[in-house]
């Protein structure tokens, strides 16, 4: 299928609804299209076109092209329609060209998606069947089409759920309905259930007496997340703008005065900025007095920090995002609106908790029970669910109750009881690394922090890749993770010895390694603290 810009493409119609009639006509597909229907959107449905010849027609070829987002119902006779793998082709064309932002939604009915992915059960046969008709390269698109589409994240319903088709017909419309709403951004599990409060914080921007706006919660809550999702939705309104990510970790390593000098010369357009002392200067001050900004200082634990960055001194119509987990941090740094980030309702969390369990947008049937007791235990926080959520990714029934039974001796099991249970089960290797990023590299360049650990360790990078699976590591330029899996790592170090610092496995305070190597009480664990400590201060002082 020829490829258009998404700037140039005329849209007729939201969604593309794709179904083997034969197998869904008068039920499933008839009540979801009706559904959509009823919110209003327009739906691309051509029953009879389905029935026709081997090639795709035109007209359902230039309506995939006009949509917005193909929904994908795939029965177990999907396969062997010829004019729905065609479809599919020209679907799945559209989804690979980066510049469209296309959606695909794939509803896995009465079929398992592994067997989509992986080209099973009945679909074998009906790919089997078509490669003794069809020429070699054609199978070979439709082939491909088929897998990718498997591994995308959709809906699973069949197998021993309790519940109605009805209701997971409603959820497919609402979460359509959110996609659409939000001009179809891509799909991404990380922004669960935010639309609502993202809402709330865009209209606190549009007032004009609200210059600094406090976003306040528990660890792993979706602060940051909150923050970044409205920054990026309107940071191109104003002069001047910068995330300031970590504020009280960045200002730990290197200072109040260089993070407020990189905050400067960004604001200003001007490399070099070097403000050596408390109070900031008048050609500054007049300067941003000029500029209308948009700055986010994220984990803020002082109100002082917020005063040091001078946001006082930004231009009238600038605006300033702060979050922190401490309520009276935001009152004392003068905020004019403070909003609580709320926790995940039930659905939102049952959403997000699958999209890391199963992959998909929905619990497996057989697991519906099982995840509702972990959704309880996450209290609807989006990191424990995350957490937990890719800790069971493909385990068995069996490893699922032994999980539940391991929370059960939690009374109300707190977010670090759920996050520390996440590491009982990693491999020895996984956990050395976990601890070392925790205790010395958390923020740390990738490549640096790479060619360290592996230097130390026979296959690091398998490891590394395991704990970003885990959810437990984040690689984005840098290596990090959650400030609580960071306490968990050192506390876990800590535990090893109390009274003796020199007995443990790892030290971070400077404090510490000075005392052990003073008065000479390395131990046989310190020779590997003593191996970090210089390996430190060569890679990174």
């Amino acid at each position: 299928m020829a490829s258009s810009s998404s700037s140039s493409r005329q849209v007729k119609h939201q969604v593309f609804l794709s179904f083997r009639g034969e197998d869904t006509r008068v039920n499933f597909t008839a009540h979801l299209l009706q559904a959509l229907k009823d919110k209003g959107w327009n739906v691309f449905f051509d029953d009879d076109t389905l029935k026709k010849g081997e090639k795709i027609s035109s007209a359902l070829s230039n309506a995939i092209v006009a949509s917005v987002l193909s929904i994908i119902i795939l029965s177990k006779d999907y396969a062997s329609s010829n004019s729905c793998l065609s479809e599919l082709s020209d679907i799945m064309d559209r989804k690979r060209n980066p510049t469209d932002k296309y959606i695909v939604l794939p509803i896995f009915y009465h079929v398992n998606p592994s067997h989509v992915q992986k080209i099973g059960g009945t679909f074998k046969t009906s790919f089997q069947k078509h490669e003794s008709k069809q020429p070699a390269d054609r199978v070979q698109r439709w082939k491909s089409a088929f897998q990718e589409v498997g591994a995308l994240k959709g809906w699973h319903i069949g197998g021993k759920s309790d519940r109605y088709e009805t209701e997971y017909i409603k959820d497919v419309v609402e979460y359509i309905s959110k996609e659409l709403d939000s001009n179809c951004t891509s799909v991404s599990e990380e922004l669960v259930g935010i639309d609502d409060q993202k809402k709330i914080i865009l209209g606190l921007i549009e007032e004009e007496h609200s210059r600094v706006i406090g976003l306040w919660g528990m660890g792993g809550i979706g602060k940051t997340t909150l923050a970044d999702v409205v920054y990026s939705e309107i940071c191109q309104n104003f002069g001047s703008h910068l995330f300031l990510r970590n504020v009280s970790e960045k200002i730990k390593n290197v200072g109040n005065e260089s993070l407020r000098n990189e905050l400067f010369s960004k604001l200003l357009n001007q490399k070099g900025i070097c403000i050596n002392s408390p109070s900031i200067g008048h050609p500054y001050q007049d300067r941003l007095n000029n500029k209308k900004v948009l700055v986010v200082l994220d984990d803020v634990s002082n109100p002082d920090q917020i005063e040091f960055m001078g946001v006082r001194h930004f231009g009238p119509e600038s605006k300033i995002i702060v979050t922190s987990r401490d309520k009276q941090v935001l009152k004392n740094g003068r905020a004019n609106h403070i909003h609580e980030v709320k926790k995940l309702n039930e659905n939102d969390s049952l959403q997000l908790f699958s999209t890391f369990a199963f992959k998909l947008l929905n619990p497996a049937a057989d697991f519906q029970y099982l995840s509702c007791k972990f959704v309880g235990y996450a209290q609807g926080n989006p990191l424990s669910l995350k957490v937990l959520g890719s800790k069971l990714y493909t385990k068995s029934r069996k490893e699922w109750e032994s999980e539940v039974d391991s929370l059960k001796q939690y009374a109300e099991p707190k977010m670090s009881h759920i996050l520390k249970s996440s590491l009982d089960g990693l491999r020895e290797l996984e956990k050395n690394i976990f601890l070392d990023i925790a205790c010395f590299f958390k923020g740390e360049k990738m490549d640096t922090v790479e060619k360290i650990l592996s230097n130390y360790y026979m296959g690091a990078m398998s490891g590394i890749r395991n704990l970003v699976d885990k959810c437990l590591l984040d690689s984005i330029d840098c290596y990090s993770m959650h400030d609580m899996l960071e306490e968990i790592g050192k506390d876990i170090v800590r535990q090893e010895c109390k009274e003796d610092p020199g007995k443990r496995s790892r030290l971070w305070f400077p404090e510490d390694v000075d005392q052990v190597l003073r008065y000479n009480k390395v131990s046989v664990n310190c020779i590997y603290i003593v191996f970090y400590y210089f390996l430190y201060l060569f890679y990174f002082n």
